[in-house]
């Protein structure tokens, strides 16, 4: 006797399809699993059996060979427990085989037959969509999750007994229903209004969301460097409902849903810690998952201590920064992670924090030479907006913070977003701007080019530094409601190259 039903399993972030076929033909009761299990699916024996038994249903007897296809991926984790349990199931029809031909499953399985949690559930979706099945039957928590995608009937069940029930027309089940499919507002328990001075440094971080552009802040300890950094999110525009299914795909497929049920509406915010490993940063791992850079998609990814972070992890990040993806190689295959994100790195001036302040003791010149070293130059060629962060002044401390408002800063930065829009595209930014579309886009008049011959001059900046200069001068006049590029707009973005010089 021959079933099947249908299944999936997660490679990196994207989900591939699987066919769990069951043979069986009578014998000496003998069970053999095959098609590349990891250590995980080949205990998926035990559970299922422990499950149906629990559940008062019927295990196959006799020789039962099981293959997981196409048997040249490797399968992994628990989730291939409910597919596996249900082609057994359709051995005797104690569940309905028709029902199966359309439908993927997917879940883990206690002894008891209790359904848990799930990681991949909305990547799965996504693939049901493409590949054309009807039905997705999935644990009751990851239900809400799968059920963005439109046009799929997605079933939150319980337990094995509930399959079996639905796919035999006993349980008077409705497909779940998508709640939110419109952005949703986040409130945010910081804002820019609690800024007291630091001015130059709010301006530049209103630049770098308007445009994408990534940003570098230099100044002594205490200065509000990380203060800042964690109020960036605050004046990026809300999620679309396309970025927030791209953001719940990269977070459910890493498992860092904890517990949350439905889209993701916040932009992400993650912060590593300097002594983060490689592929913790960039991603990787035996099994490649996404990394910190990956983590932060569509949203922000703060590098405090910037210059403490090992040396072959800064250098890692730059074809990211370049290309808004991080590709992961392995002998097995080559995986693609979206890595979309505005980078903000902060670091002291010296390894004292107290470089150019007469009342400190540097540690010397030499030493100051080294630590700025640790940054690479074609690293901070890629970061747009270098911005010093001075210690407040003695007035400045001791004011009632006065800043604007995110939500004022915001609806500036979603103007300038929809300019971008719309001259380039849904999801497009300045800083992700081609040379081709920075040529079509950028039409300097008389005066700008002469300015920027003199910067390029004075400053011997390289090709790629010209190009970022011109995308922050476009984005400053996106945020100006300017349809051309000014010269006081290229001036301004030449003042965020101090580093380069």
């Amino acid at each position: 006797m021959f079933t099947q039903a249908h299944a999936a399993t997660l490679v990196g972030i994207d989900a591939l399809p699987v066919v769990v076929e069951v043979d069986t033909h009578p014998g000496e009761n003998f069970f053999t699993l095959v098609g590349l299990p990891d250590k995980a699916v080949q205990e998926a024996e035990e559970r299922v059996r422990a499950a149906m038994r629990n559940s008062d249903l019927d295990f196959p007897r006799g020789r039962v060979v099981v293959n997981l296809a196409p048997a040249d991926i490797k399968k992994e984790g628990p989730s291939l427990d409910l597919p596996l349990a249900v082609a057994l199931l359709a051995i005797d029809r104690q569940v309905n085989p028709e029902f199966l031909t359309e439908t993927l499953f997917l879940g883990e399985l206690g002894l008891d037959g209790r359904l848990r949690t799930i990681d991949g559930a909305v990547n799965v979706a996504l693939l049901c969509r493409e590949k054309g099945f009807k039905r997705l039957v999935v644990p009751r928590v990851n239900a809400s999750e799968a059920a963005v995608v439109p046009g799929l009937e997605v079933y939150g069940v319980d337990t094995l007994l509930d399959v079996v029930y639905l796919t035999n027309g006993d349980l008077t089940a409705q497909p779940v229903q998508l709640t939110k499919s419109a952005p949703t507002k986040v409130d945010y328990p910081v804002d820019f209004s609690d800024v007291k001075g630091q001015r130059q440094a709010i301006r530049a971080l209103e630049i770098a969301a308007a445009g994408g552009h990534n940003v570098l802040m230099v100044g002594p300890p205490g200065s509000g460097k990380t203060l800042l950094a964690r109020r960036l999110p605050t004046i990026l525009p809300p999620l679309s409902l396309q970025e927030s299914i791209d953001v719940t795909r990269v977070y459910s497929a890493a498992g860092e849903r904890s517990g949350q049920q439905g889209l993701v509406w916040e932009r992400p915010f993650r912060t590593p810690h300097h002594t983060a490993s490689y592929a913790a940063v960039v991603g990787g791992g035996k099994s490649p998952r996404p990394g910190e850079i990956s983590l932060a998609h569509l949203g922000v990814l703060f590098m405090d201590e910037l210059s403490e972070f090992g040396r072959d992890v800064l250098e890692a990040l730059r074809q990211p920064l370049e290309d808004g993806v991080v590709t992961v190689a392995r002998v097995q295959n080559t995986l693609t992670f979206p890595a979309r994100c505005v980078v903000v790195g902060a670091m002291n001036p010296c390894p004292c924090g107290f470089k150019g302040y007469p009342e400190a003791n540097c540690v010397g010149a030499n030493a100051c030479q080294r630590y700025s070293a640790k940054i690479s130059g074609p690293l901070l060629d890629r970061i747009d907006l270098h911005v010093t962060v001075p210690r407040l002044k003695p007035d400045e401390l001791a004011a009632i913070p006065t800043g604007e408002a995110s939500a004022a800063i915001q609806e500036r930065v979603v103007r300038a977003r929809s300019a971008q829009t719309e001259r380039l595209g849904e999801g497009r930014t300045n800083a992700a701007m081609t040379p081709r579309e920075l040529r079509e886009t950028i039409q300097t008049d008389t005066d700008c080019t002469a300015f920027m011959k003199g910067v390029a001059a004075r400053l011997n900046i390289s090709a790629r530094v010209y190009d970022r200069i011109l995308k922050v001068g476009r984005t400053i006049a996106d945020l100006g409601g300017s349809a051309a590029v000014q010269k006081q707009h290229l001036a301004e973005a030449v003042q965020y190259r101090s580093l380069s010089d």
